[in-house]
């Protein structure tokens, strides 16, 4: 407790807030104890949960929720989604939700929320009835001040987690389900899940499990196209899209035609699919947020307006769908052991996350160069900016990238002042090094007859057509990789993993016949990536990414010419050399400082201060790229082209 908190209460109530915590034992008719939720049993629940949702109030982005739930008795427990699979971590939004009233027929009854296991609500359901009816709201974000944004005039991403309460004690997959979704007028939506029946602007879904609800998201709005990406496949592959302007729909046949060989690609990688028919839920908009959610046969994806009509400049957008779409193999059938739960209540565990996103995040990188939806220069041009912050970043100094799986769990997306030593979720993209330096190892090793391709064929493609969860450990990743190149994988992953202060992972680049180097002129992909974020990238030079419009300190790099100038992240450059700043005043001092040696002069807002530094800094500009290393095989250069069958 507080000291203030304490210091305000008397002693008679403190020692009652105290004895309040000891958990007496349960007699008859008792309610469950506090903190105490029954396991999950895998057992058919004995009712059906019934939701008619309407989602047509766009104007102030409220959802109104009516559920009934059949098959309770005694002190029910219903349980509201907290641990949600793919964001690794406790994030069910239980602050949105509001004006809960539960009903059995016409009488009103009380529901209390457990204090401790707080995603809990306790209700006593009379005798002679085994049916609850719940009314709530839950309130969407209305601007970014408040969270991401899912509901727009023209768009809305929805999650069936967030509008569902569902009865504790049994696996997510034995509790049935029949949904309903109403839209704003003259909307369309696009979902895995099986249309019963269509009236008016209210969707009706065919009886499924909770598992499978909350596993496939709706997206809709007022303008959508789609797109055939398997025309006479094995299994439907439709690409949804949902745009803020209907001009934003327009997709050329070569577009078109990438998004196809990217499902094509992933056939010939994986050599299987799992799932029934697939479903990309692509979001072009600025009003919503630009999500990236896997789910089992479909996935939440959002990208800039322009992502076809700016094609060019949009290359830093396109691996998506390739991440999302690998994950139905990685992450959804085949899934780490503690990661997998049997319902959305139960903690998961986060340890395989370098495999389950970061194995992800080198195949939708090599994927989208296969197909076509980025060149492969763009995608060199990614690797070597991956390459670059890895050799500067100072938190590989003291934390194993094992530990940041845990991330999501310690500080799920809060802002952070110095990312760069502090370290975030780093699982992912320092695991494409990882994952690139053991498939040119395998490459190397047996002179291009063998390669990572066929640890992901075998290891995730197991059992085509199945698509109930198959799990995973370190162990059998070790085997698998032993079965493609017998080599000691355990060591080679948990140094990469365990310690500390090595240098950062390049070796995958260097094996390919790459080497990182830097020079005074971005890549054209960097300048496309800048531009969108909006950031003036100084990272290498002066240790800085600034706001490209006021000058705000993004990121300062931990020991670097800013950082020891005295800046931090929340400053705001106001002067260069006297100047008012602009990136190209900026940049200037920059280059004339490789000249003059002498130190730029900086006035910065700290708060509601001013503050003047020297930075020391005369090295010039550096942008990364890889170079050519013609004397070593191109190994990269094969890893990324595409395959013929």
């Amino acid at each position: 407790m507080p000291r203030v908190l304490s210091a305000l209460l008397p002693g008679a109530a403190l020692a009652c807030v105290i004895s309040a915590t000891a958990v007496a034992s349960p007699g008859p008719g008792t309610p469950a104890p506090v903190g105490v939720l029954p396991a999950p049993a895998d057992r058919p629940f004995p009712g059906v949960i019934t939701l008619a949702i309407d989602a047509s109030d766009v104007d102030r982005r409220i959802i109104h929720v009516h559920e009934t739930v059949s098959g309770l008795a005694g002190d029910a427990i219903l349980l509201y989604p907290q641990w949600l699979p793919g964001n690794h971590g406790p994030t069910g939004p239980i602050d949105r939700v509001a004006g809960i009233r539960i009903r059995a027929g016409d009488r009103n009854l009380d529901w209390r929320r457990d204090t401790v296991q707080v995603y809990a609500l306790h209700v006593q359901v009379p005798a002679g009835t085994d049916r609850l009816d719940i009314d709530f709201d839950y309130l969407s974000p209305t601007s970014r001040d408040i969270g991401a944004l899912e509901f727009s005039r023209e768009n809305l991403i929805f999650d069936w987690n967030t509008v569902v309460l569902y009865p504790a004690g049994f696996y997510a997959r034995q509790i049935p389900v029949a949904a309903s979704l109403t839209l704003a007028a003259d909307w369309t939506l696009g979902t895995a899940l099986e249309t019963e029946a269509t009236a008016g602007a209210r969707t009706s879904f065919r009886r499924t499990d909770l598992e499978t609800l909350i596993d496939s998201p709706v997206y809709a709005g007022r303008y959508g196209a789609r797109f055939d990406l398997d025309p006479g496949g094995k299994a439907r592959v439709t690409l949804n899209v949902f745009a803020d302007r209907p001009d934003h729909l327009v997709v050329s046949p070569a577009q078109l035609e990438a998004h196809r060989a990217l499902v094509q690609q992933a056939y010939r990688l994986y050599r299987s699919h799992h799932y029934a028919h697939y479903d990309f839920l692509y979001s072009l908009s600025d009003e919503v947020q630009h999500k990236g959610l896997e789910h089992h046969q479909s996935s939440e994806n959002g990208a800039p307006p322009a992502l076809f009509t700016d094609w060019e400049a949009t290359a830093p957008d396109r691996d998506l769908l390739a991440h999302e779409y690998t994950h139905s193999w990685n992450g959804k059938f085949r899934r780490p052991a503690d990661l997998w739960t049997p319902n959305y209540n139960v903690p998961m565990q986060d340890s395989l996350l370098w495999v389950y996103e970061g194995q992800t995040e080198y195949w939708g990188h090599v994927l989208a160069a296969r197909a076509g939806l980025r060149t492969a220069q763009q995608t060199l041009d990614q690797l070597a900016l991956f390459a670059a912050y890895y050799e500067h970043q100072a938190g590989r100094s003291w934390r194993p990238l094992q530990d940041t799986t845990n991330d999501a769990i310690l500080n799920y997306h809060r802002p952070q002042s110095w990312r760069d030593y502090q370290r975030y979720m780093d699982y992912y993209t320092e695991s494409v090094l990882v994952w690139l330096d053991a498939d040119t190892l395998i490459r190397e090793r047996s002179k291009g007859a063998r390669s990572l391709d066929d640890f992901a064929g075998s290891f995730f493609g197991v059992g085509d057509g199945l698509s109930t969860v198959n799990t995973y450990t370190f162990n059998d990743v070790v085997k698998a990789l032993n079965a493609v190149l017998p080599y000691d994988w355990a060591a080679f992953l948990r140094e990469r993993l365990d310690s500390t202060g090595r240098p950062a992972p390049l070796d995958g680049l260097t094996r390919g016949g790459y080497r990182l180097v830097y020079t005074d002129t971005p890549s054209a992909y960097q300048k496309a990536l800048d531009a969108a974020a909006k950031v003036q990238n100084l990272a290498y030079s002066l240790g800085l990414v600034l706001n490209s419009k006021d000058g705000a300190v993004e990121t300062c790099l931990w020991d670097g010419p800013a950082f020891r100038a005295k800046l931090a992240q929340g400053n705001r450059l106001i002067a260069v050399n006297g100047i008012p700043y602009s990136p190209e005043v900026l940049e200037a001092a920059v280059r004339s400082a490789q000249k003059t040696h002498a130190p730029i002069e900086l006035i910065a807002r700290a708060g509601d201060r001013y503050v003047t530094s020297a930075l020391a800094y005369d090295g010039g500009l550096r942008y990364p790229h890889l170079e050519r290393v013609s004397a070593t095989p191109a190994l990269v250069d094969s890893i990324l082209a595409p395959r013929d069958r």
